[in-house]
């Protein structure tokens, strides 16, 4: 029989869109990761075939030439269920990487400085930071000398709102190796702050790295 010839709410995949994947049973899971049968069976009932001869553990710890052999499928086939089980063993032992949390300018600046030091152009990064001023994304907006042309909030915050980030601090390096803020570092991120305050996103500080130094502009209270 063909799967297709069931009432659509029997089909697996139709069942899974309807009903969540929890509602399947193992079979039905293995048919919507094989697609097809073959010519002596159609996807269920090789699926169901499976499970007569093997539980999920077992199932999981054949080598794909067993699977070949004893089930009578493919290469494709083998390699669909042996890459299923392998990600389900990876889910398994999978741990959430630890966000660096960020307390003060010398947290990232002990991120970045081995990273922006010997830069020979200017960097200019944005750290983005959720609610709890965890890192969830860093990136480099720019590469050049700062000018008004290209400093442009709509590029900073853009990222700021797909990450759904809560504050953001701002980074460059001086190839110079002087880490003193220019008035211009000082003019632009005040326009930024004023951008972030509209937004409802902080610029919690700019940090500028030269010679090994770092000056925080939030620290300098220059903003």
């Amino acid at each position: 029989m063909n799967i297709k010839t069931l009432p659509s709410e029997e089909r697996p995949r139709e069942k899974l869109l309807k009903h969540g994947a929890r509602s399947l049973t193992n079979s039905e899971l293995l048919a919507i990761i094989l697609r097809t049968g073959n010519k002596k069976e159609n996807v269920l009932e090789l699926s169901n075939k499976f499970f007569t001869k093997y539980n999920l553990k077992s199932l999981s710890r054949l080598k794909t030439s067993t699977l070949k052999k004893q089930l009578g499928i493919g290469d494709a086939k083998a390699c669909q269920i042996m890459a299923c089980f392998e990600l389900g063993k990876r889910l398994s032992a999978f741990k959430e990487e630890i966000k660096p949390q960020i307390k003060s300018a010398k947290d990232i600046a002990n991120i970045f400085i081995p990273k922006m030091n010997s830069l020979e152009k200017e960097h200019f990064i944005g750290v983005y930071l959720d609610s709890r001023r965890r890192i969830i994304k860093q990136e480099t907006i720019f590469i050049g000398s700062l000018n008004e042309s290209i400093v442009h909030p709509r590029e900073i915050f853009k990222i700021a709102i797909e990450e759904n980030a809560a504050a953001i601090i701002i980074l460059h390096n001086h190839p110079s190796g002087d880490s003193t803020p220019s008035s211009f570092d000082i003019k632009i991120t005040k326009e930024l702050i004023k951008a972030g305050e509209l937004l409802g996103i902080q610029i919690l500080d700019h940090i500028i790295i030269g010679g090994g130094k770092f000056v925080s502009l939030k620290e300098e209270e220059m903003i």
